[in-house]
């Protein structure tokens, strides 16, 4: 194989292993990537030299305490119904109308207690 193969399938291989490991260097500092090329049987059982899990610090556990006011009853007497308010009409005997149709009457308003129409 000449020379010039030798540097492309290097190159060739150089930019699939950046490709391979751009994504570990995306998620900060905490990630090591290593690219290489192994030969042999691998000993060894457990998790890899380089993994490293990340710590979670325990939060500060914070009390809030409120004191709670002290329950207050308030007795009702038995509820009474308001009387309803007097609304009357007014009607004018010269006119023979009710007030708002009616804006004077020369004779003087009789109040009337009011009935519905029919």
């Amino acid at each position: 194989m000449n020379l010039m193969k030798k540097i492309a399938l290097f190159l060739a291989l150089v930019l699939v292993g950046a490709a391979v490991t751009e994504s570990a260097f995306a998620h900060g500092r905490r990630v090591h990537a290593r690219v290489g090329l192994f030969v042999g049987i691998p000993i060894g059982v457990g998790w890899p030299y380089w993994y490293h899990p990340y710590y979670y610090p325990p939060y500060p556990s914070q009390v809030v305490v409120v004191p709670s006011q002290p329950q207050t009853y308030i007795q009702q007497d038995g509820a009474q119904a308001a009387p309803e308010a007097q609304s009357y009409w007014y009607y004018c005997a010269d006119s023979r109308a009710y007030y708002p149709y009616v804006k004077e009457c020369p004779g003087g308003w009789q109040r009337v207690p009011p009935r519905p129409p029919g």
